[in-house]
């Protein structure tokens, strides 16, 4: 193997032009190397030819290498052609013009161009121009010392410099065009670069698509140091527009302009930005510094001061972090400031301050509106007392009234100091005791007690979309808690209405705030006052207690998909003719006997003694039953006194939709009269 070692390959081209001159002047001369080595630059399988021109003014030079690699720059393997003249200008320079042709390089780049060579021996100096279609690149450089070089860019395609970039990370330019002026310096094992650049819809990827860009346009200053060990990056840019997709963090840069500086180094697949500023004037403005691992994941994230103005901020860079944590509908208008910190995707300490925060989340089924205070946690350290406040709250579009609230943060713990009363319509809900786990990413997150005192039953049930019902509503949530995405009502919820008792237990919340919550628990009704009850409807009037059950409750979407439901008035009482109508609709059923349906028109309330009807719903059937068998069906009233009434029903399986709409006929006004 034939081995060369020389300057660079201009020189190169210059001694043997002048070799081949000094065997006559219309000397040709052939050379090839089976390896060609010079600073930066390896070539395999290089020939080279150079002939006088037919006039005698110059030479013809052509040189191709099977094989060029230039380490610095990230290409191998790439092949090489240059076909042009070389000539002696009247100043005594070495001017070669021509064309260069890779095979194979990054992106493309120099696949047909135009090449531009001068050597200045008395200056020292080496200057090369290359231009392809609208780029531009221009590299001037001593000759003495080729491993320096200053490089000015213009309308360079972005995909061009991949090469460079794969030194430093696993990513690759997809679209956009680059400028730039820059000093670069080929090191032993590595190259240095600085200068300022300019970017016009530049986009990048990463395998897996957890780092990406589109349509990115700036400005700035680069440092760049690319070593075997890894490489680092100091940036200060003025960006103006594009998208950008950090792990969790996604960024929808504006058309005006954004201030980004970091320091950034990058080992071994890994990258960590150790100073991180931005500057966006009407949305964000942030110091810190965070990292990410190897497959791109968002390692550690650490904002010593952010201040966010609200919808801009959660609009340009909010959207990937609220998605991540089942927050994308969150809807938050105002301005906060505080710090945040995080390591390996857990939340370690957050503060915040606000003068004014309002948030929506699930189409408003929660609400804060006028947030104001300060909020102090810490996974490790404990925090001093702080206070935060509202003017008003919604959950379930029920309204509540304005609060504050004593927080502090011991043991990883944000605990309410003391008990907090929360106006609720025209009544009180008073949060006996609460404490939430910020940094639980499973398990129990919050815990909580309740009492409900004197809550307008009439104002809740509007609220909720339901039928009036007068009275007050009061109750107590002994346990509340909140386990992975699932709440968890610890004992049970007593609530006094209708002059009875509804008493719900082991009641469960999955995904309370999504689009399909599922509910599960099982209801007890005592000693409800029928009257009370049937005078909220349009049923007909029945007087007595009820008690009863509803088992196995399960909803998805707030529409039941599964229950046990028995219902049972057993101490007697009188009903009205309209409700033996609605309650015989319902069941599907008729009058037992036929003079039953001659006398009904005589009265318009009857006796009865017990009145019963059940429903076991599975799928979109619903099992019927009532007080027993009767004939060709079930009893659903069983009359006392005279005329003696008695309700059967004859279907056992009704269809769920089908029921759903008897009922609502019944409690319209509009359920069927019996002739």
């Amino acid at each position: 193997m034939l081995s060369v070692s020389t300057r660079t390959i201009p020189l190169i081209l210059v001694a043997l032009a002048v070799l081949a001159w000094s065997g006559g002047a219309w000397a040709g001369l052939s050379v090839g190397a089976d390896a060609l080595t010079v600073p930066g630059m390896e070539l395999r399988g290089m020939h080279a030819d150079i002939d006088p021109v037919a006039d005698g003014q110059g030479l013809t030079l052509k040189l191709a290498a099977d094989r060029a690699d230039l380490p610095a720059l990230g290409w191998r393997k790439t092949g090489l052609a240059m076909d042009g003249t070389l000539d002696r200008d009247e100043l005594g320079r070495w001017v070669f013009d021509g064309s260069v042709r890779l095979r194979g390089a990054p992106g493309g780049a120099l696949g047909d161009a135009r090449l531009h060579m001068v050597a200045d021996d008395a200056a020292n100096t080496l200057a090369i121009s290359i231009t392809q279609d609208k780029a531009l690149a221009e590299v001037a450089m001593p000759i003495d010392q080729p491993s320096h070089a200053q490089i000015t860019l213009k309308g360079l395609p972005a995909g061009w410099l991949q090469g460079l970039l794969s030194t430093v990370w696993s990513g690759k330019t997809t679209t956009g065009r680059v400028d730039a002026d820059l000093a670069l310096d080929l090191l032993d094992g590595g190259v240095q670069a600085a200068g300022q650049f300019a970017l016009d819809g530049v986009g990048f990827d990463t395998p897996g698509g957890k780092m990406a860009g589109q349509s990115i346009s700036g400005s700035g200053r680069l440092g760049f140091d690319s070593r075997a060990d890894g490489s680092s990056i100091d940036l200060d840019a003025t960006l103006r527009g594009g998208d950008v997709l950090l792990g969790a963090l996604y960024a929808d840069l504006p058309a005006h302009a954004v201030q980004l500086s970091l320091a950034a180094r990058s080992q071994k697949g890994a990258l960590a930005i150790r100073r991180l500023r931005l500057t966006d004037p009407d949305a964000l403005q942030l110091e810190g510094e965070m990292a990410f691992a190897a497959n791109g994941d968002l390692s550690t994230l650490k904002l010593d001061r952010f201040n966010a103005r609200f919808p801009a901020a959660s609009t340009r860079y909010g959207k990937g972090i609220l998605r991540d944590a089942g927050l994308g509908d969150l809807r938050l208008t105002g301005e906060v400031a505080g710090h945040l910190a995080m390591d390996g995707g857990a939340i370690k300490a957050f503060a915040m301050q606000t003068q004014g925060l309002d948030l929506a989340l699930s189409e408003g089924r929660l609400g804060v509106d006028g947030i104001h205070g300060a909020l102090d946690w810490s996974a490790v350290d404990d925090r001093p007392q702080t206070r935060l406040g509202w003017r008003a709250l919604r959950v379930y579009r029920i309204p509540n009234g304005a609060a504050e609230a004593t927080w502090r943060s011991t043991g990883g713990v944000l605990r309410l100091e003391k008990s907090l009363a929360i106006p609720v319509l025209d009544g009180q809900l008073r949060v006996l005791g609460l404490s939430l786990r910020p940094a639980a990413a499973t398990g129990e997150r919050l815990e909580t007690s309740l009492a409900l005192t004197q809550i307008d039953m009439a104002a809740f049930c509007r609220a909720l979309g339901w039928p009036e019902f007068q009275g007050k509503l009061g109750g107590a949530v002994p346990s509340l808690r909140y386990v992975d995405d699932r709440v968890e009502l610890g004992g049970g919820l007593s609530i006094n209405a209708f002059d009875g008792f509804v008493d719900v237990t082991g009641m469960t919340l999955s995904r309370p705030f999504g689009d399909a919550p599922v509910l599960t628990g099982d209801i007890a009704l005592r000693q409800l006052d029928l009257g009370l009850l049937t005078s909220v409807f349009d049923f007909g009037s029945i007087t007595g207690r009820l008690r009863g059950s509803v088992d196995d409750l399960r909803l998805v979407g707030w529409t039941p998909a599964a229950f046990r439901a028995n219902f049972v008035a057993d101490e007697g009482g009188r009903i009205s003719q309209k409700a033996v109508n609605n309650l015989t609709s319902v069941g599907g059923g008729g009058i037992a006997g036929g003079l039953q349906g001659a006398v009904m028109k005589l009265f318009k309330t009857f006796g009865y003694k017990r009145i019963g009807l059940s429903c076991t719903l599975k799928g979109d059937i619903c099992s019927m039953g009532g007080l027993g068998p009767a004939k060709d069906g079930y009893t659903i009233v069983e009359g006392s006194g005279l005329p003696r009434l008695t309700v059967v029903g004859h279907q056992r399986d009704v269809d769920w939709p089908t029921l759903v709409r008897r009922l609502q006929a019944a409690t319209q006004g509009d359920g069927p009269v019996v002739r």
